[in-house]
């Protein structure tokens, strides 16, 4: 089993008289990770609770601390897993935290309707919040050296890192996509859209996989669906908050040269974009590699940027003349960026002048396959640096 960098961090915070909520995806291991931390704990006499089954749900609706107590029994460390199912949830967790300090709760959310709304204002100075996403590449490396990445990479590519698919043989993998996506990609879109089926969802969701490094256009797709602007915009935030896609703004100070409006969208594992428009095709044979290259590189530096964490507003950036950066990250004033090529003999990219002028002290680099895991595994560049110091 390959170990969660957020484990760790989980532990750390645990018994200091607040509650630890994890979000993610379904099926990327939130529920493995709790029961993992609670057979780690037998003296506190841990407890699982599935809060999709209707009779715990039920009982955690009850806003009593008595009969919460008497629920929850003598455990003094308690996993409410797929929270977000349970009403007034974060009045639930309050009065637990409030009323019995000694209970450790650990709560885990495949989306952050209900349990980030809920939660936010009731729970203000009681909880702590995690994100747990597919595996990161910094996961699967773990210390065996970047050439572990390397043999995985167009694996990677093709099918994600869902801990149900890596490691798995290519039918095995396919498999597995296509009943994650039929079965739970869409349920929390749909609980909280009010849709009755996912074939809208689907239809935008190819269409955004279609579109992965290009900027995205919500009145065109509004069109092509037959929708409104507006409709478009409410159901890509709920894929946001299902942690299905994210999106990626703009940097624009000085809105008569740069854009300042347009987005792109990323999704977060690439087997799960490629599930849905069918596309498993080898790296050598396909036309969208470029654009399968710069999702992976944002997508696991993003993941990289909130495990370790590192404080950084995240953009890119175009010109109306064209002239564009595919990642940005600011940090101290200071601007970073990144142009993403597959290829390593692909053209020599030439940093925009535009940029470098509007940005002082800005700096872009390109990351291509020579070069990538010191962009997402700095802390292989840090042993590097210190072999060669010794």
């Amino acid at each position: 089993m390959i170990p969660r960098i957020i484990e760790n961090q989980l532990k750390i915070h645990l018994f200091e008289g607040r509650a630890l909520i994890l979000y993610g995806a379904r099926r990327v291991g939130k529920t493995t990770l709790t029961q993992t931390i609670l057979s780690q704990y037998p003296g506190k006499k841990p407890k699982y609770i599935n809060c999709e089954l209707v009779a715990n749900k039920q009982a955690l609706e009850i806003h009593d601390p008595s009969q919460l107590k008497n629920f929850i029994g003598d455990s003094e460390l308690v996993a409410l897993d797929e929270a977000q199912n349970i009403e007034g949830i974060g009045r639930t967790i309050k009065i637990i935290v409030d009323a019995y300090p000694n209970i450790q709760i650990i709560a885990t959310g495949s989306s952050s309707f209900e349990l980030a709304n809920k939660t936010a204002e009731s729970m203000a100075g009681r909880m702590y919040t995690f994100m747990l996403y597919p595996f990161s590449v910094g996961e699967i490396e773990q210390g065996k050296g970047y050439g572990e990445i390397e043999s995985r990479l167009e694996n990677l590519l093709r099918f994600g890192s869902y801990p149900e698919v890596i490691d798995q043989t290519e039918d095995v993998a396919r498999r597995r996509l296509d009943e994650l996506i039929s079965t739970y990609l869409y349920k929390d879109v749909l609980t909280f859209s009010g849709m009755k089926n996912s074939k809208l969802i689907v239809n935008l969701l190819q269409l955004l996989a279609l579109q992965i490094g290009s900027e995205v256009s919500y009145n065109e797709l509004a069109t092509t669906l037959g929708i409104d602007r507006l409709t478009v915009i409410k159901y890509i935030d709920l894929l946001e908050q299902s942690f299905i896609v994210f999106t990626l703004r703009t940097l624009s100070r000085n809105p008569r040269n740069e854009i300042s409006k347009s987005v792109k969208i990323y999704f977060y594992d690439l087997g799960i974009r490629n599930s849905l428009i069918q596309a498993y095709n080898p790296m050598g044979i396909r036309t969208d590699v470029g654009a399968l290259w710069e999702n992976f590189c944002i997508v696991e530096r993003r993941k990289l940027v909130k495990y370790l964490p590192l404080h950084r507003n995240t953009y890119f950036w175009r010109t109306y003349d064209q002239k564009e950066i595919d990642y940005i990250e600011e940090h101290d004033n200071i601007f970073e960026g990144f142009e993403f090529k597959w290829g390593v003999h692909d053209k020599q990219f030439k940093v925009p002048q535009k940029f470098t002028d509007m940005y002082k002290h800005s700096t872009v680099k390109r990351i291509d396959k020579s070069n990538y895991w010191q962009f997402l595994l700095p802390n292989l560049v840090k042993e590097k640096e210190m072999k060669i110091k010794a």
